[in-house]
């Protein structure tokens, strides 16, 4: 996701992962406003999945651009200041392709993504080389990072929270049905 986006003028389609919002009664954000909201700021084929903030997109809007004005909206409109990750239709793709866990696990309940919002330092990512967590197990790319937690990602220790202070990036974290729906309605 560190990759600059392409031809910023032509439009490209974009999945918008939303962090820490709708979490029970705290940081609201319905998604009929934030289809308004995308619209409003020139978004086309405007869908959202699920009621955690995933909104699939069209736009011209460079990356760095497009994040800072859908936060700063849903800070403005919503009264919620949520990080903005964003990635392309084939930056998505490659995430799905690339899950080392999802072949072996029929069970898409255990796997997960957290997306992280740039790419990490080469020294953080090293830094987690080795850490064991069994049963939990997870690999880190300059894109995501990718989670197995067979007892359940509640009871994991391998929290979005973890990774973003591990790696020193923000990130948001998706199940594996969430990412895979996603990608088809991308």
């Amino acid at each position: 996701m560190a990759a600059k986006s392409k031809g910023a003028g032509r439009r490209q389609s974009w999945v918008a992962l939303l962090r820490g919002v709708n979490l029970g009664a705290h940081n609201k954000v319905p998604m009929a406003g934030l289809r308004d909201l995308m619209t409003d700021i020139g978004a086309e084929d405007v869908k959202t999945y699920v009621q955690s903030g995933n909104v699939v997109f069209r736009s011209a809007l460079a990356r760095a651009e497009l994040a800072r004005r859908i936060e700063r909206e849903i800070s403005v409109r919503f009264g919620v200041d949520a990080d903005v990750v964003l990635c392309t239709k084939s930056e998505l793709a490659r995430i799905v392709a690339g899950n080392p866990f999802a072949e072996d696990e029929s069970e898409p309940t255990r796997l997960h993504v957290t997306f992280l919002a740039e790419a990490p330092d080469r020294g953080r990512m090293a830094g987690l080389e080795g850490e064991e967590f069994a049963p939990d197990r997870f690999q880190v790319t300059r894109a995501a990072v990718y989670l197995h937690t067979p007892k359940g990602y509640g009871r994991s220790k391998l929290s979005n929270t973890y990774f973003e202070r591990k790696l020193g990036v923000r990130a948001t974290t998706r199940n594996w049905r969430t990412v895979t729906t996603l990608a088809e309605l991308a």
